[in-house]
């Protein structure tokens, strides 16, 4: 039985022979330029953006038979050629045989490192592979190590197939576009400059020059070069049988120049007769460049083994850096797949949602909801960048509390819709707020609330329902006043009418109409008559938290009153005739969109804290009452749920009959966390949930029922294979916030098991047959598909730390109140967690020798480097308040002792 290995603390691990499982894949990338994946036998491509692929684009269904890739080979004298990485048809065939290669993969964050044994060619090569720091290029550094008793002549050879082109060309004008190639070997290595780009921006002379280079470990160049495909693998080849390595093909020398092929940066280096035990090295680089002239200079940086291996140890301690969180939660094994979990919100920075196998959709970037989700993690990771990313990312909010869904590739950068389709996603006013309030609690800094910021503006209006025609390109994509100057309203402006907008936007059962779709992207297909009951509680949730921190802004500020836009007046409109009518609310809502649809006057208007605070929970607790009584399932044997959606045909999407259920797991994590569930009901939730959506064989809680219907008058989820993907899958994103809904209200052995359920299905290798980290999510089988690239990470870290070691900010003060569960400590009844915040260094160390209930046990002493006492809470917890924080040296970790007992 196979496994994961860890190896150190930081997250590397060992693992055997993983060319044996389908869709391993590492991420490897800088922090900026190279985007690349790479798999066991070093497939997988490398790209800059969707416009620059420096290796042909892959995806997962691809990926197993993807063998134009990476390659380094060995001619031994006599004996025949070698893949270093089992990238050969002879080593194809012998995969799962006794001739099998032995091989270990070694791994960490942003590197790996391949060791392959051949007992048949009496050979060991260790290749590792990672991408500068600066993400200029892609290093692949390759040990030869001759295992036989005698001397072996060997002649190795690389290749690195150079793409070189847009992903759209994969098979748009593929052959038409390698006409365009100018080849031009070097001193060390291969170039391809096309002449123009063929592209989704038009044709345009081309820049941008696609590199191989290769030196040996001494620095010395390659002896000739093979800089086309043809050349490579000959009439009849392959790259698993190249015609360059199997009749020692001769090639061409430094100063050739070709045209019209497919490129590759193929190169043979001089023989060399290896003694036994005796190791030579060998470097190839791959990379992009928009300057021709550098590229001789970035190389030479990387030219010798003794520069690889300075530069490789850079990267392993900036990407270690990067993950400056630790849990000790007494298993090694556990708190190693945390830091991976840990290191998935920094990958969503670099790689937006695409650019892996798995993430085939998408041309790149971020969504909205990835905008804020993955500040909640930056947060805590890197607090420092957080604060300017909310204020830029405000600057996506229409006038009308819609946002852009085009995202540039700058920080606060959005782009009008180019293709005039509307698109509104009615949860996308609800992150900015939860994103904003975590802000507000880690720093205490509630001056950003009164930034001001521009609104976005393009042809779409009035909610995704009308086209503003007097809308164009010169007016420009920020909202202007009808004096034509840029508006700017502050991030509180920004963050009411967001939600206000949404309150009145509903349908004929007055829940908040769905539109395109809510977090689950794939309901999208009941625009006119759907609604989300699950987000109408999640919004009920925001307008209360609101309120809140409108309180604590007054008494902490003194500021009582608020500017807001003149339109925005009608929006406060309150009264129980009003709410319960979505007709009325409807036409309010139409008659505020009005006023904004082009312009707005640019006048102000003063208005209280106390009565938008008012105006806030009246609204929140008529919306959380109506759903109490009117979406409320009630299953039998103390068990129910809350109906979570209507259908295009106004029906009520879940209910529960004599022979059949349908039950949603997203409408009950909205209803426990905002609390419009009461205590008995999340109750009746969890005992519906556990026997209607949990199936620990497929990893946890699954996202639905099986509704055994195409229901296409709700959303394409319906056309997947019930357990895959959003139709009826372990969803590891919803299934995580389910058990942070949980936490929040005390049910934390539930919420425990929902967390440890979905871990040890992601642990259990043999069954997800997946690297360290958490999926989008698992089949129905436990494999875990979409790897990396998930909101999840975000909400699981998020929720180990605030809510299961109960680590939170309350406006710039430290509360510590853990929910730790007694299985979660060590042998020694301690658990541990490492961070920052306030931009210090904490370590915290919770003692409970006796492993006792910590919600029964309360605590006894908390202490902050053994001097400072912390206070204890009214309720349960400690607080350091800021003003002590803020005397702590920023360059020392400071430690926290919380004692249970004494």
């Amino acid at each position: 039985m196979n496994k994961i290995e860890f190896t150190d603390k930081n997250g590397t691990f060992r693992i055997h022979n993983p060319e044996n499982y389908s869709g391993l894949y590492l991420p490897l990338a800088g922090e900026t330029g190279l985007k690349s994946s790479i798999t066991p036998n070093l497939g997988g491509d490398s790209k800059t953006d969707q416009n620059h692929f420096l290796l042909e684009p892959v995806s997962i269904e691809n990926l197993h038979n993807n063998r134009n890739t990476r390659n380094f080979w060995c001619r031994i004298e006599n004996k025949g050629s070698w893949s270093v990485c089992g990238s050969s048809a002879k080593q194809e065939a012998a995969k799962f045989t006794k001739d099998q290669d032995e091989s270990i993969l070694e791994a960490g964050f942003m590197w790996q490192k391949l060791t392959r044994i051949s007992r048949e060619y009496e050979m060991k090569a260790e290749t590792t592979s990672f991408v500068t720091i600066d993400g200029t290029m892609e290093v692949m550094m390759t040990e030869l190590t001759n295992t036989a008793d005698q001397e072996q002549k060997i002649t190795p050879v690389a290749v690195i197939p150079l793409y070189g082109r847009s992903a759209d060309n994969i098979r748009d004008h593929r052959h038409v576009t390698s006409l365009l190639h100018r080849i031009e070997t070097k001193t060390y290595g291969v170039e391809v400059c096309p002449v123009l780009s063929f592209d989704e921006r038009g044709h345009q002379k081309n820049q941008t020059v696609y590199f191989v280079y290769g030196s040996t470990g001494e620095g010395e160049a390659p002896e000739k070069f093979y800089p086309t495909t043809e050349m490579f693998i000959g009439e009849g080849g392959s790259y698993l049988n190249p015609e360059a390595v199997r009749m020692d093909k001769d090639g061409v020398l430094a100063g050739t120049k070709l045209q019209g092929k497919e490129a590759a940066g193929g190169m043979r280096f001089a023989p060399v007769t290896l003694k036994p035990q005796e190791t030579v090295t060998y470097l190839v680089l791959a990379g992009v460049s928009g300057e021709k002239q550098n590229i001789e200079k970035m190389t030479s940086a990387y030219r010798t083994k003794k520069q690889i291996e300075k530069a490789f140890e850079a990267v392993k301690k900036h990407w270690t850096d990067k993950v400056n969180v630790d849990f000790s939660t007494g298993d090694t094994n556990i708190d190693n797949y945390l830091k991976w979990i840990c290191f998935q919100p920094v990958l969503r920075r670099i790689y937006g949602c695409s650019f892996l196998p798995y993430h085939d959709y998408g041309k790149g970037g971020r969504g909205w909801r990835d905008l804020w989700q993955d500040c909640l993690a930056l947060l805590i990771m890197e607090p420092s960048v957080v604060r300017q990313m909310i204020v830029d990312n405000y600057g996506g909010v229409r006038m009308d509390g819609t946002n852009a869904t085009i995202i540039g590739s700058r920080q606060g950068e959005f782009i009008a819709d180019r293709n005039n389709i509307t698109r509104v996603w009615m949860d996308h006013a609800f992150w900015p707020f939860v994103t904003t309030k975590l802000y507000l609690d880690q720093t205490g800094d509630l001056d950003i609330l009164l930034e001001k910021v521009t609104y976005f503006k393009d042809l779409q209006t009035k909610r995704g329902t009308a086209h503003d025609n007097n809308w164009d390109h010169a007016y420009g994509n920020k909202q202007r006043t009808a004096g034509g100057n840029i508006y700017f309203g502050t991030i509180l402006e920004h963050i009411l009418l967001q939600n206000l907008c949404a309150f009145y936007d509903v349908g004929e059962h007055n829940e908040m109409r769905l539109h395109g779709a809510d977090w689950n992207d794939a309901l999208d297909m009941a625009w006119e008559k759907g609604e989300s009951v699950a987000f109408t509680c999640a919004y009920a949730g925001n307008l209360k938290d609101i309120a809140d921190c409108l309180k604590h802004m007054e008494e902490k500020t003194g500021i009582s009153k608020i500017e807001m836009a003149e339109e925005m007046k009608c929006l406060l409109a309150e009264g129980t005739e009003l709410y319960e009518s979505p007709d009325r609310k409807q036409k309010l809502l139409d008659e505020y969109t009005s006023l904004c649809e082009h312009n707005v006057k640019g006048g102000m208007i003063l208005v209280s804290t106390e009565q938008i605070r008012k105006n806030l929970v009246e609204k929140a607790e008529w919306l959380m009452q109506h759903i109490r009584e009117k979406e409320w399932i009630s299953a039998g044997d103390d068990m129910g749920w809350f109906n979570g959606y209507y259908d295009n045909h106004g029906n009520a999407v879940e209910y529960s009959k004599k022979d059949e259920v349908r039950m949603m797991l997203t409408g009950q994590v909205f209803a426990v966390m905002s609390k419009t569930a009461g205590e008995e009901q999340v109750k009746e939730i969890c005992r519906s949930a556990d026997k209607f959506l949990f199936d620990q064989k497929a990893g946890g809680y699954r996202l639905n029922t099986d509704f055994k219907e195409e229901k296409f008058d709700l959303g394409r989820m319906f056309g997947f294979a019930y357990g895959e993907k959003e139709n009826g899958a372990v969803f590891s994103h919803m299934t995580v916030m389910y058990a942070n809904a949980l936490y929040q209200r005390g049910f934390i052995r539930e919420g425990h098991k929902v967390l440890q359920t979905l871990l040890e299905a992601a642990m259990n290798f043999e069954n997800s047959k997946m690297y360290p980290g958490l999926p989008e999510y698992f089949d129905n089988e436990g494999r875990g598909l979409y790897a990396y690239l998930t909101g999840a990470a975000s909400w699981y870290m998020l929720t180990m730390i605030t809510e299961v070691f109960g680590v939170k900010g309350d406006l710039g003060d430290l509360v510590i109140a853990p929910s730790l569960l007694p299985e979660q400590f060590d042998e020694k009844g301690s658990a541990g967690l490492k961070l920052e915040f306030a931009r210090k260094k904490f370590e915290i160390i919770m003692h409970n020798p006796e492993k006792k209930d910590l919600r029964i046990e309360q605590i006894r002493r908390a202490v902050c480097d053994e001097k400072v006492v912390l206070e204890p809470e009214p309720e349960y917890g400690v607080r350091l308040r800021k003003s002590v924080i803020e005397t702590l040296d920023p360059k020392k970790c400071h430690r926290i002792d919380v004692f249970f007992q004494e």
